[in-house]
């Protein structure tokens, strides 16, 4: 049986979930691509550094340029992580004609084009499943299986950090500095939580989804970003109240002849699917004009759900070799050259807003005559009852308004006397 001889730069937790599957499941992958994948090297930062999977010393080499520059090995797997040192590998082995897979989003979502040019200029190919989603076959579902759709809208739950710490707080009216502190005991939120909860790590994510799905590059910084630590127990309650669920949403959406690209907490309704998705778990709701409404449910980080999804990578860049067909799929492919991204302040939505007030007479009436002069209506009012005087929420469901006009109004409404905290504002995404 024909072999392909890999080569694996990074031996850490999901280097280490790669050599379990591939040792787990040597003989279904030869019954299924009729050749075998074989490791042949792998590039590591330290002998003696510690491991979930043990890994025989005769594989590990210090080196990574003893896995690129290899004449014997014939692909090579991105694992080490960064944007710096990666890039460089990434660049060594495809300038050699050699595919790469990678689960490196943070390299792909900075270096997409250069290194898509530098596969497509050395005859090869680059692979990058596991960058979005773990072991969601997303990258696949918008490169092949919706390749005669027009994505009209992408919604996505795609950090399970974020995700984990909003359930528990609706599930347990507990706070998010608290729910954080039990998701890094738990090992389910890193001691520098910043990246997850900012809505970074979703970012980098969803700039890769938009560029899939719309055929232009969508850089980093044209991603809008909000991230969680503004929810509180009190949104969440009222939002349920409201009928709705806060979740960390990712979006992709055409408008009109240009494409909105965000992530901020939204309020989505209890109704649709997305609502359910819990704990550390990702979903993506796709939406082609052919194909029609869509979902991917899993898990999606984690040693052996992103091992999963290298692994499928690795089949097919390894058929691709075997075939000669290194140009199959492209990596990326741009056929948008005119593709413009929507800035947020264009953006058009329904609000929800939450103010904590003095309760007396004509406040929200001064309220609502800010809004009025924007052109921006309410559609409901919640205020629990209290005592004239005392400091009370106050809850506005705003009808569509443009986001800028909405910053300018509630600028003006938190200068109001009578407003006594800084103003919270969540995006209403009805998904429909």
């Amino acid at each position: 049986m024909q072999q392909v001889n890999l080569g694996m730069i990074g031996g850490g937790t999901v280097g280490g979930g790669v050599y379990q599957a591939l040792q787990r499941n040597a003989e279904l992958l030869a019954a299924r691509l009729g050749l075998q994948l074989r490791l042949r090297r792998i590039a590591v930062k330290a002998f003696d550094e510690p491991r979930k999977v043990h890994i025989p010393r005769r594989l590990m080499t210090t080196h990574w340029r003893e896995v690129v520059e290899d004449s014997k090995t014939d692909l090579v797997v991105e694992l080490a992580g960064g944007t710096t040192v990666a890039r460089t590998m990434v660049l060594a082995a495809l300038s050699r004609g050699k595919p790469v897979v990678t689960a490196n989003k943070a390299l792909i979502s900075a270096h997409g084009p250069e290194l898509f040019e530098a596969a497509r200029r050395h005859g090869t190919n680059l692979y990058y499943e596991a960058s979005v989603g773990g072991g969601i076959p997303i990258i696949k579902a918008l490169r092949e299986g919706f390749v005669g759709n027009r994505i009209t809208h992408l919604y996505g739950i795609v950090n399970g950090t974020c995700n984990y710490i909003l359930t528990r707080m609706k599930d347990e009216g507990a706070e998010f500095g608290e729910i954080l502190q039990q998701a890094q005991a738990a090992g389910y939120a890193e001691a520098e939580p910043s990246l997850d909860v900012d809505g970074h790590d979703s970012l980098l994510k969803v700039g890769i989804l938009a560029s899939l799905a719309h055929g232009f590059w969508v850089a980093p910084g044209q991603v809008y970003v909000e991230g969680i630590r503004q929810v509180t127990p009190l949104d969440i309650q009222f939002a349920g109240i409201l009928g709705y669920t806060i979740k960390l949403l990712g979006i992709v959406k055409r408008v009109g002849a240009r494409v909105q690209a965000s992530v901020y907490p939204a309020l989505i309704p209890d109704a649709h699917v997305l609502a359910g998705i819990s704990g550390v778990y990702n979903a993506i709701f796709v939406r082609g004009d052919v194909v029609g409404d869509t979902l991917f449910y899993g898990r999606g980080a984690g040693q052996d759900a992103t091992a999963s999804a290298v692994v499928s990578d690795l089949a097919d860049a390894a058929l691709d070799l075997r075939f000669g067909s290194p140009h199959r799929i492209p990596p990326f492919q741009p056929y948008d050259r005119a593709g413009v991204v929507l800035p947020i302040a264009d953006a058009v939505s329904r609000y929800y807003l939450r103010l904590s007030v003095i309760d007396r007479p004509g406040v929200l009436a001064r309220i609502a005559a800010i809004l009025g002069q924007a052109r921006i209506g309410i559609s409901s009012v919640i205020q629990p009852e209290g005592h004239e005087g005392e400091s009370v929420p106050l809850i506005l469901m705003i009808h569509d308004a443009r986001d800028a006009a909405m910053g300018k109004a509630l600028a003006r409404i938190a200068r109001l006397p009578a407003v006594r905290e800084t103003p919270v504002m969540f995006r209403v995404e009805p998904l429909d």
